[in-house]
């Protein structure tokens, strides 16, 4: 087997055994886990459950009638997710491309060509790959997979990629190595992201992080 494919599954291997299932994305709909992937940027996920409380509350949370808000009314209901004046910007820029292009209708929007949606919402203004590609795995179910800051930081560390390596370069080292399917790209992100936050910080705990230990075997 191929040292980088040995050294992914090994990684997740190793991840799932630790932390165990993740259980994400948090969201009831695909349209909440959109929402909520538009305005996770820069914050944390404590927060966007506040303004997606907040949308909720409101009466206004369905694709109609978000896009039909007034964008300061929209900013001031997602205030507790941080830079809400821009974050709401993008949501209508979201919202205004899924009534260009689908007449609203999410459903539809999501059976596209993956490809050619990806291609789509990456030329919605305030919409990167990291964001794009959640919505695609996370409310799309499309297998694609996402990666973070913390996937990064992992690769770099254990050898797998080099600091200049780009967003696509990484993704097409999972996508490449690991089994086209979506509820791993799913399970394997959230277990990076958890051990991310939990141990391979910006001072790592290495004696702590099972994948120092087991790709060691």
């Amino acid at each position: 087997m191929d040292r980088r494919k040995h050294d992914l599954v090994t990684i997740y291997n190793s991840l799932f055994e630790r932390f165990g299932p993740q259980h994400w994305w948090p969201g009831e709909t695909p349209f909440e886990v959109i929402i909520g992937a538009i305005l996770t940027q820069n914050t944390s996920w404590k927060n966007v459950e506040k303004a997606i409380a907040s949308l909720k509350s409101s009466g206004n949370f369905s694709p109609k009638k978000l896009y039909d808000l007034p964008i300061d009314t929209l900013a001031g209901l997602i205030r507790s997710s941080g830079y809400f004046n821009i974050k709401a910007k993008r949501l209508k820029n979201f919202l205004s491309f899924l009534f260009d292009e689908y007449k609203g209708n999410l459903d539809d929007m999501l059976k596209e060509n993956v490809s050619l949606l990806r291609n789509k919402l990456l030329k919605v203004n305030g919409l990167g790959p990291e964001t794009v590609d959640s919505i695609l795995l996370y409310a799309g179910e499309y297998p694609v997979f996402v990666v973070d800051a913390y996937t990064k930081r992992i690769l770099i560390r254990h050898g797998l990629a080099a600091i200049n390596s780009g967003y696509h370069e990484i993704q097409a080292l999972f996508m490449e190595n690991v089994s086209e399917d979506t509820q791993l790209y799913n399970e394997y992100h959230a277990l990076i992201v958890r051990v991310g936050k939990d141990l391979c910080k910006k001072i790592p705990l290495c004696n702590l992080c099972p994948i120092e230990f087991d790709l060691q075997k």
